[in-house]
């Protein structure tokens, strides 16, 4: 196994056999730190291997710099390449390649994938990437499978799932072998839960998401002939090759190689192929409007104000209505995060409300100067 620090490479050595003499001796795994790997380098290594897997946490801005400048080295080598990624749904392919071919904007592109429902995570840490992925004409591929699916079937498993939800299953599936089923124990009993079946459900759960990516990449490989792949993907798809990797090599026949983002990792031989332990980064405080939201009905409504945040400055006021936000419609949380994902600390928006109760209500508008999130919880709006 190769570690990675862009410039620093590390060799993760298993042990011999040990003779009959050493049998109460202490075993080790040594890792060499004398050798360098850069970038260009890197990509050069990776250069035979027809898809590229790269981990990552999914809140670790670093991660997907790191992401970011493998998929600059790799399409500078090979121009043809494409990228895969588990934030998107299959399902809304059409709207990922009008983005990639200009035809609709960012915003158009965040709401048409609905990414905010689907996905969540703060789009700034994604946007570096499917921006250089739009500037140099790179397809994308979106791989996963409804989110409803998966927690269906954590729910009430396979056999529970109605003929609809069984219409978005994976074509082919291939049971979960022991280490497979061994290394999902441990984040299942992470979770605490104890009702009879549940660890098979989650088990099926897993499968149905690496299946279902895999299958979704295959079948643009396999309609792409010598077409290259990086696939972009949380670490615990990829790690020991168990997850996505194999399942798609069983439909492709695909060489492959796995980078993983290292840093907080505990190590392990045969994890990947290269661990990249590049420094910590961090996203800049965004701006928040600080309330807690709720939404039904097709309303989005201020449950809850934070003192002296933004929201509270301007006036607003717990169970106002959310109509606007810079003549954008708000009838979802998601529909704010819209509005703000790019906004900074002391930007002002304009926010329209709906105030009052049944018949006595009015309409109002104010400017509200967006605070910095670092000051509240990230679970405001």
């Amino acid at each position: 196994m190769r570690l990675l620090d862009f410039g620093v490479l590390l060799i993760l050595a298993g042990c011999a056999t040990r003779p009959a003499w050493a049998a109460d001796s202490t075993a080790f795994d040594a890792v060499d730190l004398t050798a360098k790997l850069t970038p260009p380098a890197l990509a050069e290594r990776l250069a035979d291997k027809r898809v590229v897997f790269v981990g990552e946490t999914h809140n670790r801005y670093g991660d997907h710099l790191n992401q970011l400048a493998i998929l600059q080295q790799l399409h500078g080598r090979d121009p043809d390449i494409a990228l895969g990624v588990e934030y998107l749904q299959r399902r809304f392919q059409p709207h990922v390649d009008d983005y990639i071919a200009g035809r609709i904007t960012e915003r158009e592109f965040l709401r048409d994938t609905q990414y905010f429902e689907g996905w969540g995570y703060d789009y700034r840490l994604y946007a570096p990437i499917f921006r250089y992925a739009r500037e140099q004409h790179i397809p994308v591929v979106a791989l996963n499978v409804p989110p409803s699916l998966p927690a269906a079937v954590a729910k009430v498993g396979l056999d529970g799932l109605s003929a609809e939800q069984r219409a978005d299953l994976p074509k082919e599936m291939e049971p979960a072998g022991e280490e497979y089923r061994a290394r999902l124990r441990e984040a299942f009993e992470a979770h605490g839960q104890e009702r009879p079946g549940a660890f098979d459900h989650f088990v099926e759960a897993q499968l149905v998401w690496d299946e279902g990516m895999a299958e979704s990449a295959a079948e643009y490989l396999n309609a792409h002939a010598g077409r290259r792949m990086l696939i972009f993907t949380g670490s615990g798809h990829l790690a020991f090759g168990s997850g996505i990797p194999q399942r798609l090599q069983r439909r492709t026949a695909a060489s492959y190689a796995i980078v993983l983002n290292g840093r907080g990792e505990e190590l392990e031989p045969n994890m990947a192929d290269y661990l990249l332990l590049g420094g910590e980064e961090a996203l800049p405080p965004a701006g928040i409007l600080g309330a807690r939201l709720n939404e039904a009905a097709g309303q989005c409504r201020i449950d809850a104000l934070l003192h002296g945040g933004a929201a509270d400055k301007a006036g607003l006021e717990p169970r106002d209505v959310l109509l606007t936000i810079d003549g954008q419609a708000v009838r979802s949380i998601a529909d704010v995060h819209l509005a703000l994902w790019d906004k900074k600390p002391g930007d002002r928006v304009h926010v329209e409300v709906r105030r009052g109760h049944r018949r006595k209500t009015r309409d109002s508008a104010v400017d509200v100067e967006l605070m910095s999130s670092a000051a509240h919880s990230s679970s405001s709006g």
